[in-house]
């Protein structure tokens, strides 16, 4: 896979980030270590907030249908994501991206 393809597909689910990071050669692209930084942390977020509103859930239902409402944002985010990689754009998502510009050392 070329590096333009590496990079919109580490925003298609945990497994395409995964396929991603293991297809990508090391020392990886910058286009690609960029989107794979954005769409990792994205994904970390979007896990934790879940998790959260299980929690919520839980406790207080009538609050769940407005809290998994909010979950819409991060499909937004995903898409946002995959289109800057499209264009070969090292933009940082809305909202989160400038958090994981410079974290994850392990993407190297």
């Amino acid at each position: 896979m070329n590096n333009k393809t590496l990079a919109i597909v580490s925003y298609i689910t945990i497994i395409g980030w995964l396929v991603s990071f293991f297809s990508s050669n090391s020392p990886r692209d910058p286009l690609v270590k960029y989107h794979q930084k954005q769409s990792f942390g994205l994904y970390v977020i979007a896990i934790a907030y879940n998790v959260i509103v299980q929690i919520v859930a839980r406790i207080i239902p009538s609050l769940a249908s407005i809290l998994s409402l909010v979950s819409l944002v991060f499909l937004i985010l995903i898409i946002i994501g995959a289109i800057n990689a499209s264009k070969e754009k090292e933009t940082p998502l809305p909202l989160i991206g400038k958090i994981f510009e410079n974290k994850f050392g392990f993407i190297n």
